[in-house]
């Protein structure tokens, strides 16, 4: 491991804060040096701090600790992350003989000198307590390596010198921060302290010092571990690793995501999304003796519970039958259930807490799958990846630590006692979730008006969405605006032409590849042609019905599969037209085609009702989209309309608003409001129309 620190750039810092005291400005450098190296923290984990002084209200000059705030990364944090507090004040807090968490929490924000900052990291009091200005802490891979050995302080040793102080693990707060401060001023030449199972402090009176010493004792960990495991092979196959089978994979993550899906205390049914890592590493270990130990051996620092639980499940085998895959996953599933409750009620008795802890869920979170490699499961997208992200490195770390011994994690009483901290389940937010949380959508004909607005209301509503279409650039254009307000990590694009059933089935397998499965369906890809019946040829009919027909077929069909193997329902919601009950003249290939797929998905609607599964209809009329996102459809026929009825383009938008008998211009988002209608649920229909056309008496469904 190599120091990343530039003089140059340190200097960019503080002239790019120049509101900020100048230490302050290099210790957000400094954090991004660290918040930036997945080897040495993940997602939030570790903190650092710096200790300054500042004028307050009244131009008194006070001594401040600025120190990480709950919930932001080190990797781009900024000044509003650093809440600062009255140093002074909390030092005194050290002569207290104890002082519960509450308490502890109360004496931090009520002595911020801003009350709008983040609350302080929980280890506040340990980087007030030490006498140093700079302070880093970091979860280091290769510290924790050899923190999760027996006998880790010999090893500790042998790797990082005497120049070191070594605590064993102790619970985050104020035992921990007086522990530390003791330790220190029992060896004041100490440059660094490594907390057993918890990770490394490294202190001094300047940024660029306290950072690389950082670097350095990792760097001393990481060529010792390196000089222990030598050539060792870290995992012995059981069997020949091949190319990674794609089909295969997707339908091990359906019937996962299948599984993993519960009901909450509200009875709402919540989805998980998944996340697959299939290096060929990974794919190696998920099929090696190890593998097993890889799954059951614990986290490796405490801190990670929360994200991955404590163990992992291994699936040993993929069967080839749909029903054989769902039972033996199921059952992989419930038994890891039962022992979570196990563990739950044992630690609760055993501590006195029956009735005072509620339960968190006992599902896994990660799965290490034989020749399909890893698979992370989260209620959001973003819980999902750090699932991945840590369970990825622990079981990296965990096959160096068997190389050199054995791995050795922290009892389950001492893990119990941080999965149920309240300080530390903080970190999972409490927000009342979104009615599509968790949920993926995918919309054929993506690159449209109609889309976008359907996936800016589900969006809106928590769901992930997936625009497909045949047009990969105008997908990417919708995909851009869409993510500046919702986030990348909820939209996705994909190529997909819904005329052929191959294109359609290896887009549902991507997509479970991705995020695990799908439980909307918009089929929305349609176009349109003008031309009386006499004229029109039989080429341009079936291109017609190739789109509006067969494409929903395609898509309905490979859904269906997907449903059935996650077993948790569904909705199709089928964008149809007002022209399936009101037809208009010229106007054929594009009625009867939509008339074709509208009865088609009635009677998906019959038969899918057995899984759950409900298929409903939207008949919309005229949405022209705008000039960012314009309707293709519209771009097509447009022209003619207007020619034929000698309309300007204002003046035909004018036509079809003044036709209806609310006099209302139907827009895009008022299908994704239908849309969302239907996907949440709210009432039991399926088979049913629904006109969002202001009302055309015509096209009134009977």
């Amino acid at each position: 491991m190599k120091s990343l620190y530039k003089e140059k750039q340190a200097q960019e810092y503080i002239a790019k804060y120049p509101w900020i005291p100048p230490e302050l400005a290099l210790r957000i450098y400094t954090s991004h040096l660290i918040g930036q190296d997945t080897d040495l923290v993940l997602h939030g984990g570790g903190n650092t701090s710096v200790k300054s002084r500042i004028k307050n209200i009244l131009g008194e000059e006070l001594d401040v600790l600025y120190v990480k705030g709950s919930g932001w990364d080190l990797s781009n944090i900024e000044p509003q992350g650093f809440p600062a507090l009255d140093l002074v004040y909390l030092k005194k807090l050290r002569d207290l003989s104890s002082l519960t968490d509450e308490e502890m929490v109360n004496q931090l924000r009520t002595h911020m000198m801003d009350s709008s900052s983040p609350d302080p990291s929980v280890e506040a009091l340990l980087h007030a307590f030490l006498p140093h200005r700079f302070i880093d802490h970091t979860h280091a891979d290769a510290i924790l390596i050899l923190t999760n050995q027996p006998e880790p302080e010999k090893k500790i040793r042998e790797a990082l010198g005497d120049s070191i102080a070594i605590l064993p693990y102790i619970m985050p707060g104020f035992p921990l921060a007086k522990a530390v401060a003791e330790a220190y001023e029992k060896n004041p030449g100490a440059e660094a302290m490594v907390l057993i199972k918890h990770g490394l402090f490294t202190f001094a009176n300047d940024a660029k010092t306290s950072y690389e010493k950082t670097i350095e004792y990792v760097d001393r960990a990481e060529k010792y571990i390196h000089k222990m495991v030598g050539s060792k092979s870290l995992v012995h196959a059981t069997q020949k690793t091949v190319s990674l089978d794609i089909s295969k994979t997707a339908r091990v993550c359906q019937v996962i995501r299948g599984a993993l899906a519960h009901r909450n205390e509200a009875d709402r049914l919540c989805r998980c999304v998944l996340e697959v890592r299939n290096t060929p590493d990974l794919i190696e270990a998920s099929q090696s003796k190890e593998a097993l130990d890889l799954c059951s051996t614990g986290v490796l620092t405490p801190d990670h519970i929360i994200r991955t639980k404590n163990n992992a499940v291994w699936i040993d085998s993929i069967p080839e039958q749909d029903a054989s895959l769902r039972e033996y996953v199921h059952s992989k599933i419930e038994g890891f259930k039962a022992q979570y409750d196990k563990y739950f009620e044992a630690h609760t008795k055993l501590k006195g807490l029956q009735g005072k802890k509620r339960r968190l869920d006992p599902y896994p979170r990660v799965f290490l799958v034989a020749g399909v490699g890893m698979i992370s499961a989260g209620l959001t997208r973003k819980e999902a990846l750090i699932a991945a992200d840590i369970a990825e490195h622990t079981l990296r770390a965990k096959l160096k630590a068997f190389a050199m011994g054995k791995y050795q994690s922290l009892p389950e009483t001492d893990l119990f006692d941080m999965e149920y901290w309240v300080l530390e389940q903080k970190k999972l937010g409490q927000s009342r979730p979104l009615p599509l949380q968790g949920q993926v959508a995918l919309i054929t004909g993506g690159a449209g008006a109609i889309a976008f607005g359907v996936a800016e209301k589900l969006l809106s509503s928590g769901a992930i969405v997936v625009l497909t279409d045949i047009s990969l650039d105008r997908l990417e254009k919708a995909k851009t605006k869409l993510a500046q307000k919702y986030g990348k990590l909820q939209v996705e694009t994909l190529k997909m032409d819904v005329t052929n059933l191959k294109s359609v089935q290896e887009t549902f397998e991507k997509i479970s590849l991705k995020l695990g499965g799908i439980d909307i369906v918009v089929p929305n890809a349609g176009i349109a042609h003008v031309e009386e019946l006499e004229h029109l040829s039989q080429e341009s009919l079936q291109k017609v019905m190739d789109v509006n027909f067969t494409g929903v077929f395609t898509t309905i069909k490979v859904a269906a599969d997907l449903f059935r193997r996650q077993g948790t329902g569904g909705n199709i919601i089928v964008n149809s037209s007002k022209n399936v009950f009101a037809p208009s003249e010229s106007f054929g290939a594009y009625s009867v085609s939509k008339a074709a797929a509208h009865q088609l998905s009635k009677i998906a609607a019959m038969e899918l009702s057995k899984i759950s599964v409900r298929v409903n209809m939207i008949n919309a009329d005229a949405i022209f989209g705008n000039e960012e996102i314009p309707s293709g459809l519209w771009q097509e026929i447009g022209p003619e309309r207007m020619k034929a009825r000698g309309l300007s383009a204002d003046e035909l938008k004018n036509y079809y608003r003044d036709r209806n008998l609310l006099k209302t211009e139907v827009l895009a988002e008022h299908v994704g409001n239908a849309v969302v209608f239907f996907a949440t649920e709210q009432t039991p229909t399926t088979g049913s129309t629904l006109p969002v056309d202001g009302g055309i008496p015509a096209a009134f469904p009977r």
